[in-house]
């Protein structure tokens, strides 16, 4: 399956497709923290068709959230709160069209959610929230639940426009042994 991923390179999405593979072996289902329309959200749910796992997508679907002071770059002037804005049925009827199973869709702040709306156990995570805040709370709720030998796959962290994100990365990972690989994109 291919799909055309504004958000999301070329490259990336081929290390993230590698890794999402990898993981079909590890216990637990596979979750994306930032799903915007989907692209990568259809293709993990490709790969995860016809193996037992289910795919668990989080977004607000309101679009970007405000800025906190961590994530303010003149490269990044462009990411604004509201932008990227698409709607839970969009995404929907994409996996649908697509003959896809239609994932479980939580709609939420990542802030608002708690560890008991994620599943028990996690193989894989692509964690894509853009902002400072919204990796930091990423981060928290899918660590705890990543299995071993599972990949959680952090978006944006060498992207200057979006700084919050190397920074929650950075923060969360300070005197920390991860039993998981964690892979910055």
């Amino acid at each position: 399956m291919s799909w055309k991923n504004d958000q999301v390179s070329e490259k990336e999405t081929k290390r993230i497709l590698e890794l999402a593979q990898k993981c079909l072996s590890v216990s637990g289902d596979y979750v994306e923290m930032g799903c915007y329309k989907g692209d990568t959200s259809l293709l993990l749910a490709d790969i995860i068709r016809n193996v037992g796992k289910k795919l668990w997508i989080y977004d607000s679907f309101e679009g970007l959230p405000e800025k906190s002071e961590a994530d303010e770059s003149v490269l990044g002037i462009n990411f604004k709160g509201g932008e990227l804005l698409v709607t839970k049925r969009e995404v929907k009827q994409r996996f649908l069209k697509a003959g896809l199973p239609v994932p479980v869709i939580k709609k939420a702040w990542f802030s608002d959610l708690t560890l008991e709306d994620l599943p028990g156990q996690i193989a894989f995570a692509f964690l894509d929230g853009d902002f400072y805040e919204s990796i930091r709370d990423s981060i928290k709720l899918v660590a705890p639940k990543m299995s071993e030998d599972g990949v959680m796959i952090v978006h944006d962290y060498t992207n200057p426009a979006l700084p919050g994100v190397k920074k929650a990365v950075d923060e969360w990972r300070q005197g920390k042994y991860s039993r998981f690989e964690v892979v910055l994109l």
